[in-house]
């Protein structure tokens, strides 16, 4: 387990430096509420951006972006509505974006997935 930790936080690093190049203005890393985790809290053309941040060793089991599962969508949408709240940010465009960092080679190859899925309100 704590090779996958590693590999989390070094996956989380190059999305974070990707997304920088990309033009995104990172404001937090690992924001954690008592609903859930959101990797990269941004802004990209004063659009609030909840990234996901999704990384495998191989495609063998599908590709890094399948893995947010609709209960993985639902957590991140009630921690991103959590996170707009405390910071006064209810009235700001927001998004969900994913991603995605397929280490076959080195480098990884990396991909964006902006408005990746919708906010979710289901439970």
């Amino acid at each position: 387990m704590p090779g996958n930790l590693s590999f989390g936080k070094e996956a989380e690093g190059a999305a974070a430096r990707f997304l920088e190049k990309q033009g995104y203005k990172l404001l937090r890393r690992n924001y954690r509420n008592k609903f859930g985790e959101i990797d990269i809290v941004a802004v990209d053309k004063g659009v609030i951006c909840f990234v996901e941040v999704k990384a495998r060793h191989t495609a063998l089991f599908g590709s890094p972006g399948e893995a947010v599962s609709r209960h993985k969508q639902r957590q991140i949408s009630k921690a991103a509505l959590c996170y707009l709240k405390e910071n006064n940010l209810l009235e700001r465009p927001a998004r969900f974006d994913v991603v995605t960092l397929l280490y076959k080679n080195d480098p990884p190859e990396i991909a964006l997935i902006r408005d990746a899925f919708e906010l979710s309100y289901g439970i």
